[in-house]
């Protein structure tokens, strides 16, 4: 039987982003993981429309910040994006997924998220945004966002935040393993290290 991954991360996270795109299916393709995602919102606290990242850290170059940004993820193989300089509440897009979930798309829609937002700029608040993604990847897009703003699937997301935490998740992306737990964009070397760990057999 395969081991589980239990993989926290959000869609406006860069350093997801990065490792969603590098670490993470490295590990999946060598490893008998089974993946268990947990959206987890980054910033809670961000209003409908976001905030603009210079309120956020004050007095930082964000150019700078970006093209480090960019370095690191080069590092990991992850080039073609462009970091934006808003914040987005990403609640919404956190929502649909969960109904993915239920639809059994959600991968699909996880990977159309997140190059969506940090490959071609998109907004994850709106509506004809979520929508198209949705379509794209065989959802009722109008159907499955109505459901997605329901109350019951907005706590869904509150529910899953509220468990990480008190699983002692507070920083993303965490990648927990068995009893390993491994937190931050970190090489691959870290996350096969936690897999050895905890005996999961490799691929065939």
């Amino acid at each position: 039987m395969a081991a589980t991954l239990h993989l926290f991360t959000d869609f406006v996270c860069p350093f997801c982003f990065i490792a969603e795109h590098s670490t993470v299916p490295q590990l999946l393709a060598r490893y008998d993981l089974e993946l268990n995602w947990c959206g987890f919102e980054l910033h809670p606290g961000t209003p409908p429309g976001g905030r603009p990242l210079s309120s956020l850290f004050p007095g930082v170059n964000l150019a700078a910040m970006h093209a480090q940004t960019k370095r690191f993820a080069a590092s990991f193989g992850v080039t073609g994006f462009e970091p934006p300089n808003r914040l987005q509440n990403s609640r919404r897009a956190l929502a649909l997924a969960e109904v993915a979930r239920e639809q059994g798309c959600l991968q699909a829609l996880r990977t159309a998220l997140f190059d969506a937002h940090w490959r071609h700029g998109a907004d994850l608040e709106d509506s004809a945004t979520l929508q198209q993604l949705a379509s794209r990847v065989g959802m009722d897009a109008p159907a499955a966002l109505a459901q997605a703003d329901t109350p019951q699937v907005l706590a869904l997301v509150d529910a899953r935040q509220q468990e990480a935490r008190r699983n002692g998740v507070t920083g993303i992306p965490t990648f927990v393993i068995g009893k390993s737990r491994v937190v931050g964009c970190q090489p691959y070397t870290a996350l096969a290290a936690a897999a050895e760990r905890e005996q999961v057999p490799h691929r065939r």
